[in-house]
């Protein structure tokens, strides 16, 4: 699995060996979702809708799909917002939800993003790139 983590990795990853196979058996197989951007409502990790006539209204999560998922992928966001250090793209971007919504929301949103991004890694077969985020920056 390539977005699993193992000993010789550093401890600096939000998405650990944990993660990747908590993750890896609730999908099964990565092909039957069409589109990457679908992950994340898979574990419930959409806001919930309410439209009726001039009504709409959004709501909190909807907490459909697998529960243990949905909190491995919020700890991991978690862990990525608050715990490590090391600068990424990712990070940047959560922080900045944090800021315009609070903490609660950013990392939910972190956690469905990571469920996409996930999901696109294991299709692919890609590793994520810390570094790139550090050229992007300069």
């Amino acid at each position: 699995m390539p977005f699993a983590s193992s000993a010789s990795d550093p401890p600096d990853r939000p998405v650990g060996p944990l993660v990747a196979v908590t993750y890896k058996s609730a999908i099964d197989d990565p092909h039957r979702i069409v589109k990457s951007k679908a992950a994340g409502a898979l574990f419930g990790l959409t806001p919930k809708k309410y439209q009726s006539g001039e009504k709409d209204i959004t709501g909190g999560i909807t907490l459909a799909g697998d529960e243990i998922v949905r909190t491995v992928l919020y700890e991991a966001a978690n862990v990525l917002l608050s715990r490590i250090t090391r600068f990424s793209k990712l990070k940047r971007w959560g922080m900045d939800v944090a800021k315009r919504r609070g903490s609660k929301r950013a990392k939910v949103a972190l956690a469905r993003k990571l469920a996409v991004i996930l999901h696109r890694i294991w299709v692919d077969g890609t590793t994520y790139r810390w570094a790139e985020a550090g050229s992007m920056a300069a």
